[in-house]
Formats: structure tokens, C-alpha cells, sequence
């Protein structure tokens, strides 16, 4: 469509500026403070800001093999109502994405329903088995890194191997790393909730563990490398070590891990998700490893389930909250707001960074299609997971009150998303 959003501030080049933007045949003409002469669409923005569309490397869409949680659709429709143009798709699907044939399945649905980027990733091993390595050949040009997300690689030679293999094709391995001897049946954090609620926990060691052993692999074959979701202290200072000794290492981390401690724990589904949140120690490792550079994007982990499997509390309920819809304001209330990071890193943390080292998504630029998100950054609100698009509605932030409303999201100039009263 041919529009021109006007009376924004608009990130251009790392900074706002006071600006109007214009939109012809799905591309960037124009981004200045010149009155608006065209005969087109004119949407008043009063103020609202202008931010390319956020990127989230780790989303799981469900589909195909698990609909009754979450479509592509709807997945897609959500992400977009949080203001995101472009995912990645976890791989722990059915059928797994470790051939052509499997991959296939998923991206006729993307082509068919999606109404942002999704780039899928394929798997490190067949059926994430960590026994076999996947038909990397086959799906290369099709997915975004490869991962067996869920399940960490266990065996040593296995992981090597697969290294080895990828760093020919210039791919990335996205690791999640978990070390299976070390869970001892945990489900949240082994701290002082579970100590105090009688509840099995998660060491940290077994995420730790294993990240310090990919990294020496990493260090003996020169792959892509990086690492999901970290939540520990011990994690972020190996990663720091790691990018120091010039090892070509990234990391995420989620908007959980950043803004609660298990001490904010409560006996429902909706505080459980793999890994757990961890203590305060962990949290302020990770802001500091948010500020120096070590953490290089924040990714949401969405992964819905049904009311029923997030229905069986701590001990039972399945792992996993969505996010798509309250990253942006949760970052924004508890971080941007209270001076630990300012606007501009934040966009870094969600756009660029993740733009960069992933290849998906598009730069806010004049040539480059319309992919963006406005927000209202005056707008109060409570979140409410009964007005979510996604089929998921198990947030630990339900309830909370936040700053940053999302008013419009555009893809390649088509709205995807928009509010009613714009």
C-alpha cells in the first residue's frame, strides 16, 4: 500500500528523529519532516514512535504437529501484535526438519499463512536425537541456523561433528544447552523457593556444563556458534570469556530472565518454562552482561501450550510461556523506564543485533520494504493474556502493569496488525 505514517519519532540510523515516513508499492521512499503533498493514506501518529519490526530468533510456532497449541497463523498474528516483522521457527516440530521432505511441510504452511518473515531453523541431529546428524545438504538454503532446541546435544562427538559439518555451509549452530545427567528431575530453579516449597530443582550446572564444553569445541573447529536462552551467572561470564579470546560466539537471553527471580515464583503453570528463572544473583549477571556487550539480543522463547497442560502447577504442567505480546513493554516498564538501559539499546537488543547475526529482518532505511512497528510509549496498561492473539495464554506477567502500547505493525507495507481507533 502507498501511505505516509506522519508526526512520529522515527529510529533512523541509531537515533530519534521528529520525522514523517513514506511508503510506495511496500518500500521506504522518503523519511523526512516534509509536508505531506501525495494523494494517499496519511496516518497521524501524535507522537507515537516509529521502530523497525523487532526480531526473535527463537519462536515456536507448533505447526506442523502440534496445532492445538499454536498455528503459524496465529503465531504470526501474534507476533506482530507485539510489533515483530520476523522469527525464527523452533525446530521440535512433527515432523522434525532434519530432511528436505520433513522441512517442506513446514514451509508450505509459512507460505500459505504467515503474515511476517518466518525463517525456520533445521535440526543439528535427526529427530533430535542427538544420535545422527540431519540431512544438513538438503535444508541448508532453507533455514536460518540449525538447532535441536528442547534437547541438548549430549554426546561430545556428536557436537563436534556437527561443528565440523556446519562451519563448512557458514551456518550457525544455536545450542540449547542442557546436560542431561545433571537434571536429577527439576522443574524450576534449585534455590530457595524449591528448597522452601518442597519443590525439585534445576542446578545451574546443567546449563553451564554444557555450554562450557561446546565452547571448547567451538575453539577446536571455528563454527558459528550461539547459545539460547541463558540464565545463570556462570553462563554469562564463559561467554564473556569466550567473545574475549576470539572465538566467533553469540547469545541470547529472555525478557524472564532480565525482570524476576524465583523468589517472584507462585504454584501455577504460567512461572514454568525451561530453563527456570533463576536467583537475583543470575538476574543482575545477565544486566550486566545485557550492558557490556556479552548478551548480544533478547528473544522471547515463546512457546504455548494448552490451558490444560499449563493447568498442573509447578511439579506438572508442561515447560514453556509465550512472550511475543509483552516483551516490548515488560523490557521497556522494568528497564528503559528505571534507567538500565536506554531506548536505543534496547531496538539493538531486539532489532539490529539480531539482524545482523542472523541475516532476517530489514533495516529502517529509506530503499528497504516498510517492516515496522509503532508504539505508544505514554499508554499504561495491564496485561491481559485474554486479549493475546496467540493461542497460548501462560505469562508470568499477567496482571502487571506496563508502559508501551503497540498501535500499527507493518510488513513489506501491508499493516499486519493495527488498533482499531488508529
Amino acid at each position: 500500500m502507498n501511505c505516509i505514517l506522519t508526526n512520529a519519532n522515527v529510529f533512523v540510523q541509531g537515533n530519534f528523529i521528529k520525522s514523517n515516513v513514506f511508503i510506495a508499492n511496500g518500500v521506504i521512499t522518503e523519511i523526512s519532516s516534509r509536508i505531506p503533498q501525495d494523494a494517499c493514506s496519511v496516518f497521524d501518529l501524535n507522537g507515537c514512535f516509529i521502530f523497525p519490526g523487532f526480531i526473535d530468533v527463537h519462536v515456536h510456532l507448533r505447526e506442523p504437529g502440534f496445532f492445538y497449541k499454536e498455528t503459524i497463523k496465529s503465531g504470526t498474528l501474534a507476533a506482530a501484535h507485539g510489533g515483530y516483522t520476523a522469527v525464527c521457527s523452533m525446530p521440535n516440530l512433527n515432523p522434525v526438519p532434519d530432511c528436505m521432505e520433513n522441512l517442506e511441510v513446514q514451509l508450505k504452511a509459512i507460505r500459505e499463512t504467515a503474515c511476517i518473515e518466518v525463517v525456520p531453523y533445521g535440526t543439528i541431529t535427526v529427530g533430535e536425537m542427538g544420535e545422527k546428524l540431519a540431512a544438513y545438504d538438503e535444508i541448508v538454503g532453507h533455514v536460518c541456523a540449525f538447532s535441536d532446541d528442547g534437547r541438548g546435544v549430549q554426546k561430545d562427538e556428536i557436537m563436534r561433528e556437527a561443528m565440523k559439518t556446519i562451519k563448512g555451509y557458514n551456518k550457525i549452530i544455536a545450542a540449547h544447552c542442557e546436560d542431561n545427567s545433571l537434571l536429577c528431575g527439576g522443574y524450576i530453579h534449585k534455590g530457595v523457593y524449591a528448597q522452601q516449597h518442597g519443590h525439585k530443582g534445576i542446578c545451574s550446572e546443567s546449563e553451564w556444563k554444557q555450554i562450557e564444553r561446546d565452547l571448547k569445541l567451538v575453539q577446536e573447529t571455528g563454527c558459528k556458534y550461539h547459545v539460547c536462552h541463558i540464565s545463570t551467572k556462570e553462563s554469562v561470564a564463559l561467554i564473556r570469556r569466550a567473545k574475549a579470546a576470539g572465538l566467533d560466539v553469540t547469545c541470547e537471553t529472555a525478557p524472564h530472565y532480565l525482570t524476576m527471580n524465583d523468589s517472584m515464583l507462585q504454584e501455577d503453570g504460567r512461572f514454568k518454562m525451561n530453563p527456570p528463572i533463576r536467583s537475583e544473583e543470575d538476574r543482575q549477571a545477565l544486566i550486566a552482561g545485557i550492558l557490556d556487550g556479552t548478551i548480544d539480543m533478547i528473544a522471547t522463547d515463546h512457546a504455548p501450550h494448552s490451558a490444560e497442560e499449563k493447568s498442573r502447577g509447578l511439579a506438572k504442567s508442561m515447560m514453556g510461556v509465550v512472550g511475543l505480546e509483552t516483551a516490548f513493554p515488560v523490557l521497556y516498564t522494568e528497564l528503559v523506564k528505571k534507567g538500565v538501559l536506554t531506548l536505543n539499546k534496547l531496538i539493538e537488543l531486539m532489532h539490529t543485533n539480531p539482524r545482523n547475526r542472523f541475516g532476517v529482518g530489514t533495516a529502517l532505511e529509506v530503499g528497504q520494504p516498510a517492516s515496522l512497528t509503532v508504539y505508544d510509549l505514554e499508554k499504561e496498561y495491564t496485561i491481559d493474556p485474554e486479549t493475546f492473539l496467540t493461542m497460548g495464554r501462560a505469562t508470568p506477567f499477567a496482571g502487571k502493569k506496563v508502559w508501551g502500547e503497540c498501535k500499527m505493525t507493518m510488513y513489506k507495507g501491508n499493516i499486519v496488525w493495527a488498533e482499531k481507533t488508529l
